[in-house]
């Protein structure tokens, strides 16, 4: 930037020397940049810089930045540190880059003299406010790069990976603070690995035994996913990978690289026709850049006999195009003369690329900034201009940390449309680009953008990336990669830990009965809702079938079929004895008790229709109590009949009290005396806790049951208990009458029927209990048709027999002859 004329001290005039490029000017923005890393010694401060370099002079490597510092502070030309006479050539500001070293080199000679440093690339870590008081960072926020590459793993489900970093203060922040945030969100690794030193050690062979220790360890990793957290000389140590493993005959294996934004494709000389293909398909995040307006046009008119002061580019012409110009000063084999006429454009990408990257974007908008902050300051001078200056303001006059309060402050729009601030940190307010990296068999490469990170938007929404435009390394055939530390767990099962494993790390179990997982990598298994049920994978819940012992399917037809049928038969035989109802074996019988039985046979039969269909409100309440209360007056009836025939053969030995017991009084007194018991119970019961419909969704794993709920279990087993105990009685009474005369004596019949009554009744309980679902309505209806059968058929089959088939012996003398027999 040219200022204003001034006088000069005598001094020899500026020079250009091989590693330096000078314009003179009133005002100087210095730039101390690294452009290649070569091997070297460490520094030791024993020797002048410029004779540290193994390789040539013309390699700028990032020990030399104490000496380009001091000589900033220095006439130019003459290296006396802090010592300046020329009142020109003042440096307002220096940019520095891209390596962290060649920051914290310079911030620590620079800083103490206030100079404005802006940096690019790689930040360093500055240690406390006043080293870094005067630095800004042409960087965005870092933990918003981190947070974004956190985003990326877990937006492709990569939980477990390897690190690979350069053993700096940058990599060692980043796997002592930053790794540890990615472990908490479920991120495991593999390897974590420093790069060796790119300082050759005395012994030059056990530094390349490191290199390939840690090649080995990527390559040896199950991890398909590497972040590589360097700086832009990492690429080197990155594409020495392939002829590493091709010297020491290892297989090689397709990672996919996650690069820091701090990285860019560089390569040394050797490099240039090696194979990139190591990086086709890697992800990177990069600083944002957009395209500036005439820079291809720039580029396309470097000619390195039009600036001949540049002699970097004399340097990069020579090994780009594998040529040499006369009277270089570089000793090259035998090659072709430059004549620069060579076209920068048809260099492939891996040696020259003619759009603006990160870094490049990074240092164009740090002069537009210089020099904006340069323009606020000068309006700043001429608004407060005093007298004493008349009025001009002179901006040589202004110290360099002045500058800094107005470049800290600086806020422009570039000429690519794009805002430039920094925030109080110091640090650009800008974002990162998603770059999926895809390289061609000639050497060249295209970055595709596929995102960005957001850094505004909160740390869990900072992704913004379509993965439908990623090309995956050739490998993975256009799928895209997983990296975890064992297959998921299938829908259907769920996480289990395994002992003495990473969290990452873990077992697959089948989910329990009844639970599901419908997602990979479940680490729990879901209950379904109670009306659904696991379907035989178990990875969806079903809706449950809605069950019920339905008059219209196979069961409850037959069901009803077989109690009308009994039901008609029951009528049938009721109506044969209504019709000789004066004949000797009807009036033996006791008539009464006979209808009566009869009828509630037939309402038994008839009561098992109330089980069948939906369970509605009124059928839960009459189809328990109804067969309870019917069942009772038939076991009564029974009950009676052994009674009056057990006295009446008593009554008629001579001096009996008993006859008077003899008839119907006693009858109607046994039926109604039990049948009130058992109705009171079922009051009490439906009083209290009455039968209602109910819904089962638990009985049965894929069936939703409706029945009725019996309300009081209690009340239940106290009419089931009542009805046992009638028959028990009846059973036993019959028993003890089998055996007297047959012309007053049906006990004999009675005894059989109670006993195939209470068979029926005692295998009910544990088939009922042993049932499900609409079976053990099913059940009950077997129960109540089978005791009711065995009742009609053993008591009044004889008789229907000797009525119907064998009508001699129907008469009153074959009764008196079959006693007189029997007595």
């Amino acid at each position: 930037m040219r200022g204003l004329n001034v006088a000069q001290c005598n001094m020899s005039e500026p020079f250009t020397v091989n590693h330096n490029y000078y314009r003179s000017g009133g005002l100087t923005i210095a730039a101390i940049v690294s452009q290649i890393y070569t091997l070297s010694n460490p520094i030791n401060f024993k020797k002048h810089p410029s004779e540290e370099l193994l390789d040539d002079i013309f390699h700028f490597i990032a020990s030399r930045t104490y000496l380009a510092s001091l000589e900033l502070l220095s006439t130019w030309g003459r290296f006396i540190p802090n010592y300046k006479c020329d009142v020109g050539d003042n440096v307002v500001a220096v940019i520095g880059g891209p390596n962290s070293d060649v920051c914290f080199f310079m911030v620590t000679i620079l800083g103490i003299f206030k100079i404005p440093q802006v940096g690019y690339g790689s930040a360093p870590v500055i240690k406390g406010h006043a080293q870094g008081a005067f630095f800004q960072r042409m960087f965005p926020n870092v933990d918003r790069q981190n947070a974004g590459i956190l985003q990326l793993l877990l937006f492709f489900s990569w939980t477990w990976i390897g690190v690979v970093f350069i053993d700096d203060d940058n990599g060692q922040s980043f796997v002592q603070t930053v790794l540890p945030e990615f472990s908490q969100s479920g991120i495991c690794f593999d390897f974590v690995e420093a790069l060796p030193s790119l300082y050759f050690t005395e012994d030059v062979d056990e530094t390349f035994v490191e290199w390939i220790k840690t090649y080995k360890i990527i390559i040896d990793s199950t991890a398909n996913v590497v972040i590589l957290h360097g700086e832009i000389h990492t690429m080197i140590c990155l594409r020495m990978l392939p002829q590493v493993l091709e010297v020491e005959d290892i297989t090689r294996k397709t990672k996919v690289w996650v690069m820091t934004a701090q990285m860019e494709f560089t390569s040394i000389h050797i490099q240039n026709t090696w194979d990139i293909d190591i990086i086709h398909g890697a992800l990177s995040i990069a600083v944002h850049a957009k395209e500036v307006l005439g820079f291809q046009k720039f580029i396309q008119m470097r000619n390195p006999f039009s600036a001949k002061e540049d002699v970097f580019l004399r340097i990069f012409w020579e090994k780009a195009f594998n040529c040499i110009f006369p009277q270089s000063e570089v000793q090259w084999e035998a090659g072709e003369i430059c004549t620069g006429d060579e076209k920068l454009e048809t260099l492939p990408a891996s040696v020259f690329e003619m759009s603006l990257t990160g870094h490049s974007y990074s240092v164009y908008n740090a002069v537009f900034a210089v020099a904006h902050a340069l323009q606020s300051m000068q309006s700043f001078k001429l608004k407060h201009a005093t007298k004493m200056d008349g009025g001009r303001g002179e901006l040589l006059n202004q110290e360099p940390w002045q500058l800094h309060d107005f470049l800290k402050r600086v806020s422009f729009n570039n000429s690519a449309g794009e805002k430039v601030s920094f925030d109080q940190n110091g640090e650009l307010t800008a974002g990162f680009d998603i770059i999926n990296w895809v390289t061609f068999p000639n050497h060249s490469f295209l970055r595709v953008k596929l995102g960005k990170i957001d850094v505004i938007a909160p740390k869990e929404k900072t992704l913004n990336i379509s993965s439908n435009d990623i090309v995956w390394p050739t490998k993975f055939n256009q799928a895209q990669p997983f990296s975890v530390c064992n297959e998921f767990c299938h829908p259907g099962s769920r996480k289990t830990k395994i002992e003495g494993k990473p969290f990452c790390c873990y077992g697959c179990v089948s989910c329990p009965e009844g639970k599901i997982s419908n997602l990979i990598d479940m680490a729990d298994c879901l209950q379904c809702p109670s009306d659904h049920y696991a379907n035989r994978e178990q990875d969806l819940c079903i809706p449950k079938n809605i069950i019920f012992l339905s008059c219209g399917e196979p069961l409850g037809i037959s069901m009803a079929i077989v109690a009308l049928c009994f039901s008609f038969t029951t009528a049938f035989v009721l109506g044969i004895f209504i019709k000789h109802n004066n004949t000797p074996i009807v009036k033996a019988n006791n008539r009464n008790l006979t209808y009566t039985l009869l009828v509630s046979l037939l309402l038994s039969f008839l009561c098992s229709l109330l089980f069948i269909g939906q369970p509605e409100e009124g059928t839960c309440l009459l189809r328990q109590t109804a067969f309870a209360i019917i069942f009772s007056v038939a076991v009564s009836c029974i009950l009676a009949k052994t009674v009056i025939v057990l006295l009446a053969f008593m009554a008629t030995k001579p001096g009996s009290s008993l006859r008077r017991w003899v008839g119907n009084r006693l009858a109607i007194s046994v039926v109604l005396f039990c049948s009130l018991i058992q109705a009171s119970q079922c009051v009490v019961w439906l009083a209290t806790s009455p039968p209602f419909p109910d819904v089962d969704m638990n009985t049965m794993a894929e069936e939703i049951v409706l029945g009725c709920n019996e309300g009081s279990v209690i009340m239940f087993c106290c009419v089931l208990g009542f009805l046992g105990l009638q028959a028990t009685v009846s059973f036993i009474v019959a028993f003890l009458a089998r055996k007297l005369p047959d012309s007053f004596n049906e006990a004999k019949f009675i005894t059989f029927s109670m006993l195939v009554f209470c068979s029926v009744w005692v295998t009910f309980v544990p088939a009922y209990m042993s049932t499900k679902g609409k079976y053990m309505v099913a059940v009950e209806i077997f129960s109540i048709l089978a005791s009711s059968a065995g009742l009609l058929g053993c008591i009044f089959s004889p008789k229907c027999y000797i009525i119907l088939l064998k009508p001699e012996l129907n008469s009153k003398g074959q009764l008196v002859r079959r006693r007189n027999v029997q007595i």
